[in-house]
């Protein structure tokens, strides 16, 4: 956790899921300066006179070191050559305020946890909160969720009061609440448990969760949320990403991200994208 302007953060967490390795983006550079006879990796020469079958595609894939690629990097900037490479990360506990930036700069394929199908929980403590509890019955519930990336409990009972709010007057400001709240085979356990809060929130959980549940509350969540993602970068991508991101010129909390990212990107990636890589890390 980090105090950032009074304010407690917690920090992503962050595991390569996947990487390619780089000798598809030396053969793919050998490739254009027909130069495969002048690699130092025996797998990249032998491509000059025969088709990889899969045994060598797997040996290319596992090189770790290329000359080349370096003086491609560092010395000449051909950086479209690192495009050739991979890798796919799994993050979670990042807020939605960073999954915007990443949306954003459009550098990434992404994947992300969508609010559209996994809000019923949220949902299913307001209902329990209306009809067996109260205000605070729903707060309770909602900080048991760590839902935020802010770690303060005091300051998170306010986010969560406001949610409880937003919901309080769409409940009262739509005819049918229930219809949208919840699927139709839970809504008589709201009478069947009325005035057992926790005991409707059980059964809620328990019963059939009300497809597209987030497509009528998107608007009580904030930037705050935590999310989790699975992004693939190519190298160069990737190299972009960390100058931009992990500069004192960033939001502090994409910055965190790509601080967490390199201490699970491979050396091998690291020497071509970043000068003094050992150093920094």
């Amino acid at each position: 956790m980090q105090n950032i302007y009074g304010i407690e953060y917690s920090q992503p967490e962050v595991v390569l899921l996947q990487d390619t390795g780089i000798g598809v983006a030396e053969t793919a550079a050998r490739t254009c300066y027909d130069s495969f006879s002048s690699s130092e990796n025996e797998i990249i020469q032998n491509i000059e006179k025969d088709m990889p079958n899969s045994d060598m595609c797997d040996e290319l894939n596992s090189i770790d070191d290329s000359s080349l690629l370096d003086d491609l990097a560092w010395t000449y900037f051909h950086h479209s050559i690192l495009e050739h490479a991979n890798l796919s990360f799994l993050i979670r506990g990042i807020s939605r305020g960073v999954l915007q930036e990443h949306a954003r700069h459009r550098i990434q394929a992404i994947s992300v946890r969508s609010t559209r199908y996994t809000m019923s929980s949220i949902i299913n403590a307001f209902v329990a909160a209306k009809h067996g509890g109260d205000r605070e019955f729903f707060i309770k519930k909602i900080i048991s969720f760590d839902m935020f990336v802010t770690t303060d409990v005091e300051y998170n009972k306010i986010e969560i009061g406001t949610i409880y709010d937003k919901l309080d007057y769409q409940s009262k400001a739509v005819e049918d609440f229930h219809s949208i709240a919840i699927a139709k085979s839970s809504i008589n356990f709201i009478e069947e448990y009325k005035g057992d809060a926790e005991a409707l929130f059980f059964v809620l959980e328990a019963g059939k969760k009300k497809r597209n549940v987030g497509d009528a509350f998107k608007h009580i969540i904030s930037d705050n949320v935590k999310v989790d993602m699975v992004v693939t970068f190519n190298l160069r991508s990737l190299k972009n990403y960390f100058t931009l991101r992990d500069s004192g010129a960033a939001y502090f909390q994409i910055r965190w991200l790509a601080q967490e990212m390199m201490k699970v990107t491979p050396k091998k990636y690291l020497d071509l994208i970043i000068k003094n890589s050992e150093k920094d890390l």
